[in-house]
């Protein structure tokens, strides 16, 4: 009988992946769900065949120089590779891979909630009734802003920022998009969409900005602290994609100068740690702050595992697995 592969899993999955891992690979789990200690990691890496981490996982160059000599795949849970080093893995004959597409529409539903949330004035309405303070309805009371015919512009039109642009259409908002590479022109047509190749000209005609791009260090504070500065005085701004693309302290600077109305954020730039000015903005009903909820659904986490087992499958039976990530992608 083959030997099962030694697979490393360093958070706690659904119980129905973690099963079904059990029973296809020698699995070790990590039933506390608590983050691994660096200890922790380089045993994990000196024992295992197949490291399955997650976000909250460092896997840099130095811990990777430590990798024991049967470590060959790096499985990781999750869409984003940025706490991964790809380059120092596959120096030292690792594959990586990913599990792109799976949260797509979960991460772009949450961005449309952030979107309604800051505009509407959603958390501070809800602390009323249950803290006893509504004293009947006012016209002038808890006004919010409409969405329907604002500008959103989209930082970052890949998947999850297409899927964004398609529900904000049938929410009457005007799509605007900032890329890399403009998208084919089927999709411009299709979203009724506007292309920006100058961010910094996009940024100063939005009325919401959602940033909707991996972290890259191409991508490190790309809403910085000049370009925040370029938004309205009236917009706001939502992220649901990683909190290093934004500097924070501009940002909160900036909502408490009044120099920009809000924020929706569900990433944060030293997570789980969150920035206390921003903390304090939140109790000020100016900022809406999740705790990285985006691709928090049963189905998704589900979906992401099942990518997970069939990447190690494939590389177990000696095929290329189907989402293998390169430097190149980055």
């Amino acid at each position: 009988m083959k030997k099962r592969p030694v697979v490393v899993v360093t958070r706690r999955l659904p119980d129905v992946v973690e099963t079904r891992m059990r029973e296809l690979f020698d699995t070790r789990l990590n039933l506390e769900d608590k983050p691994l200690e660096a200890s922790e990691l380089v045993e994990a890496v000196q024992s295992a065949d197949v490291l399955v981490p997650t976000v909250t996982d460092e896997i840099d160059a130095a811990l990777l120089a430590q990798a024991g000599p049967n470590l060959r795949l790096i499985a990781n849970f999750g869409n984003g590779v940025d706490h991964i080093d790809v380059q120092a893995a596959l120096a030292r004959g690792i594959t990586v891979t990913n599990t792109p597409g799976v949260l797509t529409e979960d991460t772009a539903d949450m961005t449309m909630a952030l979107i309604m949330a800051v505009a509407r004035r959603l958390p501070e309405g809800v602390r009323v009734i249950p803290e006893d303070r509504w004293g009947g309805w006012s016209p002038t009371w808890m006004l919010g802003r409409r969405i329907t015919g604002k500008r959103l512009g989209i930082v970052g039109m890949g998947r999850i920022g297409q899927a964004l642009a398609r529900r904000a259409k049938a929410f009457g908002l005007s799509i605007h998009y900032h890329n890399r590479r403009r998208v084919p022109q089927r999709i411009e047509d299709e979203l009724e969409a506007t292309y920006w190749e100058s961010l910094d000209q996009m940024l100063a005609r939005m009325d919401i900005v959602s940033v909707n791009c991996p972290h890259t260090p191409a991508t490190y504070h790309l809403l910085s602290a000049r370009r925040l500065k370029l938004l309205k005085p009236d917009a706001i701004v939502v992220n649901t994609a990683r909190g290093e693309i934004i500097d924070e302290n501009a940002l909160a600077r900036l909502i408490e100068s009044g120099d920009v109305a809000g924020a929706g954020l569900d990433v944060f730039e030293h997570e789980p740690a969150v920035n206390p000015r921003l903390i304090k903005l939140a109790r000020q009903g100016k900022v809406v702050l999740l705790p990285h909820m985006g691709s928090a659904t049963y189905e998704g986490r589900v979906d992401m595992g099942e990518k997970v087992i069939v990447n190690i499958k494939t590389f177990m039976d000696g095929h290329r697995p189907p989402d293998r990530v390169l430097p190149s992608m980055l």
